[in-house]
């Protein structure tokens, strides 16, 4: 079976067969279809296929007659068809019986490059529409033009071409010796779009009357509407394929996993006409190892709602560098969608988790409420204000903070997922809720399989088969695993001369209990570097915190709001060398603002065999 409007033929030869006569003459057009309106052929810039020659003139028919007229006008029908296999249907229905007993259609291989320049031999394959009757004529089910030879010549007309002559026979036996052999009258209509050769359809009719040249009119007719009608369906193809690539640029490939916190996620697109829309998830790394989770849905199914969509994403992301609450991420969004435009609107769940304290702050604007999941098996639906959808402003938005212990799971969702046509939003929720305490136990070794949880909440809600989907989903789930207090140690300084050396012992400290010795002089060594720029630049007290995961990472906050930037420094320059050595050292660094300043960081790789799972846990005291 041909592949149907937006599937991907790639390069690979369409398999089909020629389209059979025996269709029913209610197939046609129906009686009030049986009067032209105006000329049979009407050259415009949209019809490039209309042959240099009209119905009237020397040695042609001045009237075309009724039956001729009838089936220009089930010609029309042709172009209505929304994919390829309907299109191909189509002509059959036209052309068989009336018209015709076969009609065998070649399209370019692939289809969708058809307007690609091609320098040597073109690809036809034979496109299958079905069909009812006789068994059709045993042609090649592809075929390649080589450039010069009598079927080029052929193809390279706009014109059909009854066969006769020598060359329309020559062209014929290119295409199959036999059927050029047969007592079978035949037409080879050419199809052209924008100039570019797109196939070719013949039209076979077995008995005594060939076919004439006002059958040449009427093929031409047909093949003008098999041309309309697939260059819509590529059309429609390419602006479904870019929509959807916008969309895929637009949404995350893969997730942030940010220390104490494992995220899974799923998004399926909407079906068919309303494939492209605004649902978006994120996760965003903060400062102090935090995690922002954010989820929303922009209202509407179109490339706008997409590009929306794109935007505010982007707005997310800025906002959260600033380290605002969640309520003050939401009230910014919501003037930066005014913005946009009036009718612009959004809904959006903001959740700020933090793997130190264990606690999960959350802000809502008018989304689906989210789900967590304690560790003692109990589902509960959160009780966030649900304010108001983003753009609507003059809106305040509240900031709830609810604990987060280890083993606890958090699910954020679109409303695609819980409403339907049949099922309205709480009964959704609901059943998600339900479903989420069902599969709390999900177990993949000694780890709780987020992964399989959404598969099941996903198939519990929209079912395993693929159906019908008025709105795209979007689903996000975080475990929350936490840093252990005593993987954390941190520390106040005073910002004076001491505080550097200060810095190194309490890091050479807490790297012997943890009996990270080996990474005590590079530590040393980074730490008092940005200990000491915090020091010079803040009259304030400055904090030394140092966390142990599967990495090292040191933390330096001070109440200085400028950001310090990297540059390598001239061999005769006495400062600027401090972040030079972070950033040639560390695995990683990176400097954030906080709402009461701002925090340099880096991280150093702990080696394999001394991870925090293999080692003594206290740090030391805490001051």
């Amino acid at each position: 079976m041909a592949p149907a409007a937006g599937a991907d033929l790639g390069s690979r030869t369409i398999p089909g067969q020629a389209l059979t006569g025996a269709l029913p003459r209610s197939a046609l057009a129906t009686e009030s279809q049986t009067q032209a309106s105006g000329p049979l052929l009407p050259t415009t810039a949209h019809n490039p296929l209309t042959p240099p020659f009209a119905p009237d003139g020397p040695g042609r028919n001045s009237a075309p007659s009724p039956d001729r007229m009838r089936l220009a006008s089930a010609a029309e029908t042709i172009a209505a068809g929304t994919s390829i296999e309907e299109v191909s249907a189509g002509l059959g229905r036209a052309a068989v019986p009336d018209f015709a007993d076969h009609v065998v259609l070649y399209l370019r291989n692939p289809l969708e490059d058809y307007d690609a320049l091609v320098f040597g031999a073109v690809r036809l394959a034979r496109q299958d529409a079905g069909g009812q009757g006789p068994p059709p004529p045993a042609v090649p089910e592809a075929l390649t033009v080589p450039r010069g030879g009598p079927l080029a010549e052929v193809l390279g007309s706009v014109r059909p071409v009854a066969v006769g002559d020598p060359l329309s026979r020559a062209a014929l036996a290119d295409i199959d010796a036999g059927l050029a052999g047969s007592r079978a009258h035949a037409i080879i209509a050419p199809l052209h779009s924008r100039r570019m050769l797109l196939g070719c359809a013949i039209l076979l009719r077995y008995g005594p009357t060939p076919y004439d040249e006002s059958d040449l009119l009427v093929a031409a007719q047909m093949a003008t509407h098999t041309v309309l009608g697939i260059d819509q369906v590529l059309l429609a193809q390419r602006q479904a394929t870019a929509m959807m690539e916008l969309q895929r640029t637009m949404l995350p490939d893969s997730l942030a996993q940010p220390t104490g916190i494992r995220l899974a996620f799923r998004y399926l697109p909407a079906t068919e006409t309303a494939r492209v829309g605004g649902d978006w998830y994120d996760s965003i790394s903060l400062p102090g190892s935090r995690a922002a989770l954010v989820i929303g849905d922009v209202m509407g199914h179109a490339r706008v709602s997409a590009a929306i969509m794109g935007q505010l994403r982007t707005s997310v992301q800025t906002l959260s560098g600033l380290d605002l609450p969640p309520h003050e991420v939401l009230h910014h969004l919501d003037e930066q969608a005014q913005r946009l435009g009036p009718s612009h609107l959004a809904t959006c769940l903001y959740a700020v988790y933090d793997p130190v304290s264990q606690r999960l702050a959350v802000a809502n604007a008018g989304h689906p409420p989210p789900i967590l999941l304690h560790p003692d098996g109990r589902a509960e639906v959160l009780q966030v204000p649900p304010g108001a959808p983003i753009g609507v402003g003059g809106v305040d938005y509240e900031t709830t903070e609810v604990d987060a212990p280890v083993g606890a799971k958090f699910l954020m969702y679109t409303d695609g997922l819980v409403e339907t046509r049949e099922r309205d939003v709480w009964s959704g929720v609901e059943q998600v809720r339900e479903q989420a305490a069902a599969g709390q136990w999900a177990k993949s070794g000694d780890v709780f399989d987020l992964e399989s949880f959404c598969d099941d909440v996903m198939a519990s809600l929209l079912g395993t088969a693929e159906r019908w989907r008025e709105d795209d989903v979007a689903l996000l789930a975080a475990g929350f695993d936490g840093i252990a207090p005593d993987d954390v140690a941190h520390w106040p300084l005073e910002a004076t001369d001491r505080a550097p050396r200060e810095a190194r012992t309490l890091t050479r400290d807490a790297l012997s209990r943890w009996r990270l010795e080996e990474m005590t002089e590079a530590a040393e060594l980074l730490v008092s570097e940005l200990v000491t720029n915090a020091a010079r630049h803040t009259s304030q007290r400055l904090t030394l915190r140092l966390l142990r995961t599967d990495v090292l990472r040191c933390e330096v906050l001070d109440d200085e709001p400028s950001l310090p930037r990297a540059r390598r420094p001239e061999s005769l320059d006495e400062a600027g060398r401090g972040l030079y050595l972070v950033n040639r050292v560390a695995r990683r660094w990176g400097v954030s603002r906080l709402s009461t300043g701002k925090v340099v960081w880096f991280e150093l790789a702990i080696p394999d065999h001394k991870r925090p799972q293999d080692l003594p846990a206290d740090p030391g005291p805490r001051l």
